[in-house]
């Protein structure tokens, strides 16, 4: 990425919608301009757990301004994230194509510590560069991330089922306040908290910070009642929750410094920072401006400057599985060169095809560490259901495609679950893997010849140097065996 040139960073909350456009200078970033939207996608979900039709139009014009302010931005330099509520939603899939199709880029959505990590990162890079372990809280819409990290770093990162919004369907439904409800809602977020409390608390931290609407909006009114001097303290929330239960409702709330916007959520945020105030001993905690988007535009310039936390996931989850590292990076390179001669003629080229092959071809003997009987399907397993912090779930789910898919049958219906428009190209490069992994069956040293391949459409011809398939006729019968898995899945495989 060149000096100077614009980004973006979008977050698909379940409350609101926040974007941020900022520039590079000399590897910080610059904002430039912020817009945010309260479009409650949370709201939205009906009792099967699917967007009703007004939530997703109400999006898609929020969305449409959005694309106003970030068009001429490249596809790489923006990222755009949905989180708990498309996390949830069954019908998220036809949602987001409606939405990038608006956008103009796509969509990815993370799961909840991949959320948390990159509020830490918004976070950490807001907070003085400061020695010592903190405690980052970030309420949201429909879950709530706490996170202990250290400088740019987290070590422990959680996300939880509870949010501004649910806990407001759930104990003010008609927007009734009374202390007994809010009692119950500071409970049951306790209860939630309680699963990490220990380990949380034998870790411990120096400084606990909080992030976003719902924290910046209650640190507003501690401060602005005079409750208490910066941040937020208990004994502020303390004056706040007998003020919040005196209202007795959500549209009496008169709050000094609360925003009208931030009336219908405001009683079931405070009782989940009560819920984890109380159970987790603390007395005060200050307030970030940084937050998940911030995250996202600092993650963003990290894979610019090849310090992609993608890769480190791929190493560690290799590490953690004994992966034979010799041997996966031999195939890789294979794949590589293999993938550079078809890449333009395939329609398969960039740096995502790449990467994902890539990964796919690190990755493919990662179900060895649970039985080499099915290994490709006991590896798909293993990536689609680990934490790889720096990868959406989508992203998962290409790579778990790829390491499914390098040996025995191409799986053709698991890849027809993809968005129609991913389904030939994540094929094409399933096949490539697979003839990597074909070329290396010996697990031998021996170089691999200069080999040709030629793509047009459904075709895929290779040709090796004169006399070396006779030479290795065990590499010769493999070949002819992918031939069969090739005609399977619609493409033919020609040895010259």
């Amino acid at each position: 990425m060149e000096h100077g040139e614009h980004l973006a960073a979008i977050d698909l909350g379940s409350n609101s919608f926040h974007m941020v456009v900022a520039r590079q200078a000399q590897g910080e970033v610059q904002i430039l301009d912020g817009l945010s939207e309260k479009v409650q996608l949370g709201a939205g979900l009906d009792r099967e757990n699917r967007l009703d039709a007004d939530t997703q139009e109400r999006a898609l014009e929020c969305l449409g301004r959005f694309a106003q302010r970030i068009a001429g931005i490249p596809r790489g330099s923006v990222r755009v994230v949905g989180t708990n509520t498309l996390r949830q939603a069954r019908n998220a899939r036809e949602f987001i194509r409606r939405a990038e199709a608006v956008l103009g880029h796509d969509i990815e959505v993370v799961a909840g510590r991949e959320e948390a990590r990159l509020i830490y990162l918004g976070v950490a890079h807001t907070l003085a560069d400061d020695a010592g372990q903190r405690l980052v809280v970030d309420i949201g819409g429909g879950s709530t991330e706490l996170i202990i990290g250290e400088r740019f770093e987290s070590t422990e990162t959680e996300s939880l089922h509870m949010g501004c919004v649910s806990f407001a369907q759930r104990f003010f439904p008609n927007g009734e306040i009374t202390e007994k409800a809010f009692d119950r809602a500071v409970t049951a977020a306790r209860q939630e908290v309680l699963s990490i409390h220990a380990n949380y608390r034998r870790l411990g931290w120096q400084q606990a910070v909080g992030a976003s609407g719902t924290i910046k909006a209650i640190s507003q009114v501690c401060v602005d009642n005079g409750w208490s001097e910066f941040g937020i303290t208990m004994e502020g929330m303390k004056k706040a929750r007998k003020r919040v239960i005196k209202a007795g409702a959500v549209d009496k709330l008169d709050l000094k410094g609360l925003r009208e916007d931030r009336q219908p959520i405001f009683a079931s945020g405070l009782a989940i920072l009560y819920g984890i105030f109380e159970q987790l001993d603390i007395q005060q905690m200050d307030v970030s401006s940084g937050a998940l988007r911030e995250g996202l535009l600092y993650d963003l310039l990290g894979r610019f400057g090849h310090e992609d936390v993608r890769d480190r996931s791929i190493q560690a989850l290799m590490n953690r599985h004994h992966v034979e590292s010799s041997q996966a990076e031999r195939v890789c390179a294979t794949a590589q060169a293999l993938y550079g001669q078809v890449a333009s003629d395939w329609q398969i080229e960039g740096n995502e095809a790449a990467d994902t092959l890539r990964w796919g071809g690190l990755l493919h003997e990662v179900g060895l560490a649970v039985s080499h009987s099915q290994f490709h399907k006991h590896g798909a397993y293993l990536v689609t259901n680990s934490d790889l912090p720096g990868f959406s779930r989508q992203e998962q789910q290409m790579v778990a495609l790829m390491v499914r898919g390098h040996r025995r049958k191409v799986p053709l219906a698991a890849l027809a679950e993809l968005p129609d428009d991913e389904q030939t190209g994540l094929l094409r490069l399933c096949l490539v893997l697979r003839l990597a992994v074909r070329l290396h069956h010996a697990r031998s040293d021996e170089d691999v010849p200069e080999i040709r391949l030629q793509a047009r459409d459904e075709r895929l011809a290779i040709t090796f140097p004169s006399g070396w398939l006779e030479e290795h006729p065990l590499t010769q019968a493999d070949l002819e065996q992918e031939h069969d898995y090739f005609q399977a899945a619609g493409y033919q495989l020609v040895l010259a």
